[in-house]
């Protein structure tokens, strides 16, 4: 009796298993199943961070762009005139060295900074905003130089 109701259950899994209908096959994975795009999302913020950078660097107590942050600032223009829908704020941060009234307006210094090398690029000025964070939003924790260097910045990302 064992034996028969065992067999029973093996046969009604074996038939469940066959019953359903196999996914078509697509020519890019042969499984099935569609293949998801690789790689971020034209236009989306992680486009812009992944193929162009989204931050400039300045130095201790300074707004003033460097090459290197006007060679990121070229890529985010070439960027921002292939997708012109698309509207960014630009972050200005500072270490956490000063006052936060001083931090504040150096903040907003270094975000007029990268807004204005935009614009002077030929983005519309309609599609850039700017805001200070001072010191309160730093992107690396520590009290040396090197974490100072990486929170002294103006972040780009899409609004």
């Amino acid at each position: 009796m064992k034996m028969k109701l065992f067999g029973a259950f093996a046969a009604l899994a074996l038939l469940a298993a066959c019953s359903g209908t196999p996914a078509p096959k697509t020519a890019s994975t042969g499984s099935g199943a569609v293949a998801a795009p690789s790689g971020p999302v034209p236009g989306s913020e992680q486009d812009l961070v992944a193929n162009v950078g989204d931050r400039v660097f300045y130095k201790f107590n300074a707004s003033t762009l460097s090459s290197d942050a006007k060679a990121t600032l070229d890529r985010q223009a070439g960027w921002l005139g292939k997708y012109p829908n698309v509207q960014v704020q630009i972050a200005g941060n500072c270490d956490d060295r000063g006052t936060e009234e001083y931090n504040l307006a150096l903040g907003e210094r270094r975000a007029n900074a990268a807004r204005d090398y935009l614009v002077a690029k030929g983005v519309a000025a309609s599609r850039i905003t700017t805001i200070s964070y001072g010191k309160d939003r730093p992107v690396a924790m520590g009290d040396n130089e090197q974490a100072w260097a990486q929170n002294r910045n103006a972040i780009t990302a899409v609004h």
